[in-house]
């Protein structure tokens, strides 16, 4: 590689986004391509990409050991980190009571030690950038922690979701000063292959809208929070109005 070279691609953005290869993940990954930056994309299963940009590595997220590695593949391969992208995420519906000490392990492992593991050595790495925009974390919660439903029972999404409102905020202010933005997108129930065809009518009624959101929604709003350099510390509710009422 030839020293111009070098300098072009230390000079590109650089955005980690996991939960990459479908839903949300994906479509944020096209995203930013979009906007110039390199993408280093991760979930347990993901497969190489023919896109030069797009760096893909492969592991499960509630492992310490891959939010770690995330960080050291993008600074080896690109130079720098300057978005972070939590979408990995899993959603256990069922009544308080009925949830195991495995479905604890398994959502808390994803939800929360995913997003401790990668966050802590992305900023790290950020705070290394030059200048006073160094970079920016962004975070996928769920609008049933500020909306409560009880035909969606969901009390382990709230416990780590919440816990990502709330440290969004608190990581927020810790870093405004030294130029690392964090805020979170809170979506309702998002159409994905997640949910089969034959329930989108009850999920679209649960929104006041009357609607399920789109991929492109959440995207579309993650995208708006990396462009909006005034915009730290903030829960964006992309939810039909559900944190509203109903």
């Amino acid at each position: 590689m030839s020293s111009e070279q070098t300098v072009m691609s230390s000079e590109q953005k650089v955005a980690i986004i996991t939960g990459a290869s479908q839903g949300i993940g994906a479509g944020a990954a096209q995203a930013y391509r979009k906007l110039g930056y390199a993408v280093v994309a991760n979930s347990r299963h993901i497969t190489s990409s023919a896109d030069p940009g797009v760096l893909a590595v492969p592991g499960d997220i509630a492992d310490p050991e891959t939010g770690a590695r995330l960080v050291d593949r993008a600074l080896e391969h690109f130079g720098r980190v300057d978005t972070l992208v939590n979408n990995a995420g899993v959603f256990v519906a069922k009544p308080f009571t009925d949830y195991t000490d495995a479905d604890f392990d398994m959502v808390t492992g994803v939800n929360l030690r995913g997003f401790f593991s990668v966050t802590r050595r992305a900023i790290a790495a950020m705070l290394r950038n030059s200048g006073s925009r160094r970079g920016h974390v962004v975070n996928i919660s769920t609008s049933l922690v500020d909306h409560a439903n009880a035909a969606v029972p969901s009390a382990l999404a709230s416990l780590t979701k919440g816990g990502l409102n709330a440290v969004t905020r608190s990581l927020a202010i810790e870093y405004a000063a030294r130029g690392v933005r964090v805020n979170t997108v809170s979506p309702g129930i998002i159409r994905t292959p997640m949910h089969p065809e034959e329930t989108h009518d009850t999920l679209a009624a649960l929104h006041p809208v009357g609607r399920m959101g789109d991929i492109g929604d959440i995207v579309e709003a993650i995208a708006y929070l990396e462009t909006a350099e005034f915009i730290t510390g903030e829960i964006l509710h992309v939810d039909g109005g559900q944190s509203a009422g109903h």
